[in-house]
Parts: C-alpha cells; structure tokens; sequence
C-alpha cells in the first residue's frame, strides 16, 4: 500500500483478510479509527491503519481480549508485556487440556463409570498447592514430623524401595513417600495419581503407616541405649533370608522353615536385646503382617509411575513366606 494513499473499508477487507463486518467492528471501538471520510460519507484509511489491523488480527488470533488489544495498539502496553502474561495463561490452560486428555484417555481405558469418573477429574484438577496439602496432611498422620526426629533412623518399613536417593531418617521417609505429578503428566501418571490420592485419604491406610513407624520407633527404643545405632528393621532383615529360603524350595510350613525363621528371630532378638521367645516373634509377625499389606506395596508402584522413579523390588512374595513360616513356628 502507498503510504499517502487512502483506502475503503473494502479495500482493507481484501489486504487484510478482515471481513467489512469486523474491520467496521474495530473502527467504532476507536481501535483502528479512519483517518478521514470521502466526500459521500465513507470511511477512508491510511497504510497505518491496515498495519494496526494485521497487529489486531494476530492478538486475536492469538485469544488475547478486546481491552488488551486496545492498550496494545495504544502504545498503553508493549508488546513483550502482553505476550508474557498470555504465554502463562496459555501455559496453564495447556497444562488443564493435558489433565483432562489423561483423565478421559483413563475413563476410556478401564471402562469407569460416572463416579469414578467423577472422582478422577476431581483428583486430577487438583492444584499444586491442593495436591501438596493432601500429601502432607497424610504424611502428618502417617510419619513423625520429621523437625522432632531430625537425624534417626525411622521410616525405613514405611518407605522402602519408595525410590532413588530416599534417603534415612524420618525426612528421608517423608520425601521417599512423596509423589511428584508433573505439569505435562502422561495418562498413566494421572491415573496413578488420582488411585494414590484416593489411597492417602484412606484412614485405615494411614492407620497402616502410621503403625510402621511408631512399630520401628519402638524398636529402636528398645535398643539398648538411645536405640539410635539400629540400621536394620524388622523387614529388611528377613527379606534375604526369605529369597533364599524361597530358591531353595523350602515350604514355609514345614520343619525345614524352622531355622531359617530362627535366624531371622534370632538377629531381631539380638538387635533388640530380648530373648527369642513367643512374645518377640508375635511382636515380629506383627510387624511384617503389617509390611505385607498390598496396599503398602500399591502405593509404592503407584509412586513409582507418577516420580517416573524405577518400579520397587515386589517384596510381597518373600514377606508372605516369612509371615507363612512365623506363623508355623510361633516360639524358639
């Protein structure tokens, strides 16, 4: 366009793809304004004009508001600004698009009905704030807070093989324990998320946790001294032996699961200063029952899919033949 060249609103229509109707919209918005009117009343334009048109088109396009255009073209606000607080604004209804694509690829893949359904979007349109404050009000009822146990050694039965680098202590259990739903979350994840927020909610499963820690609690108490030497836990300490037991064929029911469930009573015994007895192996079958919960371990797969963390060693197999083989042989 001649730049000392005026145009109709037709004209402008063809430069810039506008439609009459909208172009006439802007120009009684005071957004692009004529620059004169011809002698029977029509409106004229200048290059200027059809260049503030193309910026009007783009912001548009691009689902930026009526207002904001205006200040835009205005010189009210620059162009970095605008783009900014849009890029954000896109970012967020992105991420609430990626939520809900994951959760119907989800309710699609395992048939949900209503409810379910229902419960997952409610679960997965959690903020990230909301979703911390679940976390953390089920950490708070399950694990110590870790400010008053700085520095032991807890939350090993509660958290092991949660995920790498979980560290020890009672922290360490609390991160180990602590899900991590990514802004741009794969279908898998959200639909893990949602199972294991529906799982942190369960007051029977936070009983569960919260009766592994205070039960590890209680036997570095026990120790003699401050307790604070011990390393191992009930659970860690029987797995291998368990492993072992299990590829050498014994059955956890007969005479041949006797020494092995010794050792394993045996170590605990000396760990915990007591003598084995029937009263430590109830107390130790008490523990691993309760370490053998499934939902325990579900947790922690489920954990693992949303840290994107490798999955956990199963640890069902070894624990229940060791339960089995405790249960066989109650006393020394």
């Amino acid at each position: 366009m001649d730049g000392g060249t005026l145009y109709t609103i037709g004209d402008l229509a063809r430069r810039t793809g506008l439609t009459v109707k909208a172009i006439r919209f802007y120009s009684d918005q005071g957004i692009v304004p004529p620059v004169e009117r011809s002698p029977a009343g029509y409106r004229l334009y200048d290059a200027a004009a059809a260049a503030r048109l193309d910026l009007v088109r783009t912001l548009r396009d691009l689902g930026v508001d009526l207002a904001t255009v205006r200040k835009v073209v205005d010189r009210e606000l620059t162009l970095a600004q605008v783009a900014a607080a849009h890029a954000e604004a896109l970012a967020v209804r992105i991420r609430t698009l990626r939520l809900r694509h994951a959760v119907l690829t989800a309710v699609a893949r395992r048939g949900s009905g209503p409810e379910e359904m229902e419960l997952m979007h409610r679960l997965a349109a959690l903020s990230e704030d909301e979703r911390r404050r679940l976390i953390t009000d089920f950490l708070d009822a399950a694990v110590p807070d870790p400010e008053q146990d700085a520095g032991s050694d807890a939350g090993s039965d509660a958290g092991s093989d949660a995920g790498p680098d979980a560290g020890s202590g009672f922290a360490g259990a609390r991160v180990s324990l602590t899900p991590e739903l990514p802004d741009d979350a794969e279908p898998e994840q959200v639909e893990a998320w949602t199972e294991l927020a529906e799982l942190a909610c369960d007051p029977s499963f936070r009983t569960l946790m919260r009766h592994l820690t205070t039960s590890y609690t209680a036997d570095r108490n026990t120790l003699p001294g401050s307790g604070r030497g011990l390393r191992r836990d009930a659970v860690s300490m029987g797995i291998a032996a368990a492993e072992a037991a299990m590829a050498a064929g014994v059955d956890p029911g007969s005479p041949d699961a006797g020494p092995v469930v010794a050792e394993v009573a045996g170590e605990y015994a000396r760990l915990l200063g007591h003598p084995d007895d029937a009263v430590l192996r109830r107390r130790l079958l008490t523990r691993l029952e309760a370490a053998n919960d499934p939902r325990r371990e579900r947790y922690l797969r489920l954990l693992a899919v949303i840290n994107a963390w490798p999955p956990p060693t199963p640890l069902g197999s070894p624990l229940t033949w060791l339960v089995t083989a405790l249960r066989a042989h109650p006393a020394s």
